[in-house]
């Protein structure tokens, strides 16, 4: 898949928890929304030169996962047996097959720049998801579709910036929280839909900071919300 299509994606997120469609690219994206979310980095194949993407940053020797899978099978990973006198022997032989293995995507389609990645479609620059279908910018997420810079969270649709939460749908800034919707910046809370800046409550709708509103005083306060998580950072007072 292409930018376009991941920018595609992203209107229909943007659409469904906003009303409105995304004017960023993936990049600025990636700052403004995803700044805190640990996403695989960019190395380099050692033997290609390639550039590929990993979880795990910090060692010597990378390999994209197909092209182990290649090596095995064109030249074999096995060593012929030869005589060691020393552990550092041992070592030096290990180092020279010892590659730690990027972008290891399995049972799965459409993935980029991720790692790694269990059976799922349509993801972009995440790491440690499975069962999951049009993420972005996504960390330890599981059964999960339409959302972008989630953590740690299972059962999403449509989400924005959710963390440590279950069963949410539509809804921006959730922390800690259970079926949600419609929602925007809520904490430990549970049972919530059309809530925004609540924490620690259940079984609500239409509170503001905790505080109950008629349907019409939140829905015509809600657009100002809205302009004010999409406004440029230089632009708030």
């Amino acid at each position: 898949m292409t930018d376009k299509d991941f920018l595609t994606i992203v209107d229909k997120i943007f659409l469904a928890i906003f009303g409105r469609k995304n004017t960023l690219s993936l990049e600025a994206l990636r700052q403004k929304f995803a700044f805190d979310i640990k996403l695989p980095t960019a190395v380099k194949d050692t033997e290609s030169g390639k550039t590929t993407y990993t979880a795990m940053p910090n060692v010597k020797k990378y390999m994209i996962c197909d092209d182990t899978y290649e090596y095995d099978r064109t030249k074999g990973w096995m060593l012929p047996k030869k005589p060691v006198k020393s552990l550092q022997e041992i070592l030096d032989i290990w180092d020279s097959v010892n590659y730690t293995t990027t972008e290891r995507v399995y049972d799965s389609e459409n993935v980029v720049a991720s790692d790694p990645i269990y059976g799922s479609v349509n993801v972009y620059a995440s790491t440690n998801c499975g069962q999951c279908k049009n993420i972005l910018f996504c960390d330890g997420v599981y059964n999960t579709e339409f959302s972008i810079a989630c953590q740690r969270s299972d059962k999403l649709g449509f989400c924005f910036r959710v963390d440590d939460s279950n069963s949410c749908t539509n809804s921006y800034n959730v922390i800690c929280s259970n079926r949600i919707s419609n929602s925007f910046f809520i904490q430990d809370a549970s049972n919530l839909n059309e809530c925004m800046f609540c924490s620690h409550i259940s079984d609500q709708e239409h509170c503001i900071a905790n505080m109950k509103f008629t349907a019409d005083e939140y829905f015509q306060l809600k657009p100002q919300i809205v302009d004010w998580i999409l406004r440029d950072k230089k632009d708030v007072k």
